[in-house]
């Protein structure tokens, strides 16, 4: 441990920055492992994991177009370039040098808003997601004055190192200013967001999503420290997601089959095999809907779900999926023998 280690202890701690004094003593834990005193840094490690340092854990902040949204406990599985950038995110706002600003672009259902749940907790930190239905009105040049009204609040806030502010689907202040479809009123509201995403307190972890990335400001997109591209799901990915999601669920159905094998071939066979939002959707679904009497009844009716046919008349189908003639029996109820015949007589 070097001088430099105990002089932003106290620097951190005399800021109420709670999530810096644990960054650095996780430093000094590390240090002291290398060093050969592990029984130290484990010890450094317990009293991190057990105690809450500083200030209170819980705000509740009366906003007036802000509402507090609960984090994450629930699995996220994400592909690996995911994760990277997420632990990167992570790593810079504990280093504390003004970079706060990210944006999560991506198709619905990718797992953009869900993955700030999950920073949330990681950073215990409150998070609040902007009500845009209360921010955009219909009189003329209210909407910026809102705007500007938002963006006080937040940078007034007394403990601004314990927040996290989300901009769902920013889509709706944020639109390209010279798209001729836009109204004037929205490219008024698009320059003041300009404005204010500049004086944004550096404390502030600002975080937004969008859908339309392609339509999107590019003056806005330049205030963002980091774009995050949530499209990067392989087929291998998403039915690994499945697998997970799957998990997470079926323990609370007893009677359901883990056959997981067949489950991933369910789900390798969808095309396209949807994002995690609607995966999650399906296989939920399938198991609250599925007959407690029938072990296999949830993954017949995922994959009828997924595949809007009917299972028992596609036969042939599932043989050219792969599926073998134990699997259908399995799925549709069906005896084996009746299936050979009725595949070879097809």
């Amino acid at each position: 441990m070097k001088k430099k280690n105990v002089l932003n202890l106290i620097k951190y701690y005399a800021e109420n920055n709670d999530s810096s004094f644990k960054n650095e003593a996780y430093e000094i834990a590390k240090d002291f492992d290398q060093s050969g005193d592990y029984q130290l840094a484990e010890y450094i490690m317990a009293l991190l994991s057990d105690v809450n340092t500083f200030v209170p854990q819980n705000y509740d902040y009366n906003f007036n177009f802000f509402t507090k949204v609960n984090s994450s406990n629930s699995s996220l599985p994400l592909p690996i370039e995911l994760k990277n950038d997420i632990e990167g995110i992570v790593n810079a706002i504990g280093k504390d040098i003004g970079v706060n600003k990210f944006l999560f672009e991506g198709a619905p259902g990718t797992g953009k808003t869900e993955t700030v749940k999950h920073i949330a907790r990681i950073l215990d930190r409150e998070l609040y997601q902007a009500e845009f239905d209360v921010i955009i009105d219909s009189k003329l040049g209210q909407t910026s004055k809102n705007i500007n009204s938002v963006f006080d609040e937040i940078n007034d806030l007394p403990h601004p190192e314990k927040i996290i502010i989300l901009f769902d689907e920013i889509d709706a202040l944020a639109l390209d200013r010279l798209n001729n479809n836009d109204l004037r009123e929205m490219g008024r509201a698009t320059s003041t967001l300009l404005k204010e995403l500049d004086k944004l307190n550096d404390k502030i972890i600002f975080i937004a999503t969008t859908n339309l990335y392609q339509s999107f400001d590019k003056a806005i997109i330049r205030r963002f420290d980091k774009i995050i591209n949530f499209n990067r799901y392989t087929n291998e990915d998403l039915v690994d997601v499945a697998v997970s999601i799957l998990t997470e669920y079926i323990d609370k159905f007893p009677s359901a089959a883990r056959d997981i094998k067949l489950f991933r071939k369910i789900i390798g066979n969808i095309d396209p095999i949807p994002y995690p939002g609607d995966l999650k959707n399906l296989i939920r679904t399938s198991l609250a809907f599925s007959d407690v009497n029938k072990p296999y009844d949830y993954l017949k009716r995922l994959y009828e779900s997924a595949n809007k046919l009917k299972i028992d008349e596609n036969l042939k189908l599932l043989q050219n999926q792969a599926f073998t003639i134990r699997e259908i029996e399995n799925l549709t109820g069906i005896p084996k023998s009746t299936i050979s015949r009725g595949l070879n007589n097809e």
